[in-house]
């Protein structure tokens, strides 16, 4: 893996690859200098401090395993996005085995609120889509929502059950697809 590394994205790549590798506890600014063929000085040009750079890892995993496929139909519909999201989910679980759990958020100790604030901005940008693609759903009957059961109160029962497969580390879709058939179809 020693390859010579020029740009941030590069040192996050490399970073995902040794979490990949040998698991969180090998993610430090040495390994990953070395991983990356430069000094600890080059790390630290673009983080100061192991936080700074555990945080910025944990955001391009869930980039990677959240980003938004070529296929735009996915995101017209509310089922095939859930299917979708909770492959995701499995692919993210199989390439960062821990990752979803609380246990992989302990890394973190030194900035706490960095990494809360990196994880609620994330997991925001999800409920955000969830809404999204609840609006754009044209099979969703018209008085689906109420100014009681809205759209956004949806997406946050959505994505609790998400949450909760994560934990389980419960990757069937099954039982949220028959919730969204029942509740809004």
């Amino acid at each position: 893996m020693n390859t010579v590394v020029t740009s941030k994205e590069d040192i996050l790549k490399t970073s995902r690859e040794l979490i990949q590798q040998q698991g969180w506890s090998a993610l430090n600014i040495r390994s990953v200098a070395a991983a990356c063929g430069v000094s600890v000085g080059a790390i630290y040009n673009y983080f100061d401090s192991k936080a700074a750079l555990v945080g910025a890892a944990v955001e391009s995993i869930w980039h990677e395993i959240f980003h938004r496929p070529g296929d735009r139909d996915v995101f017209q519909d509310t089922q095939d996005c859930i299917v979708w999201m909770y492959e995701q989910m499995k692919y993210g679980c199989k390439q960062y085995p821990g990752f979803f759990t609380l246990h992989s958020l302990g890394f973190m100790q030194q900035d706490k609120a960095d990494g809360k604030r990196r994880m609620q901005q994330t997991w925001r940008h999800i409920l955000d889509e969830l809404c999204s693609v609840l609006k754009r759903d044209a099979r969703i009957r018209p008085d689906a929502f109420t100014e009681q059961f809205t759209v956004e109160k949806f997406a946050d029962v959505l994505f609790s059950q998400m949450l909760s497969a994560l934990l389980r580390q419960d990757y069937d879709s099954a039982a949220v697809q028959e919730l969204i058939r029942r509740t809004l179809y």
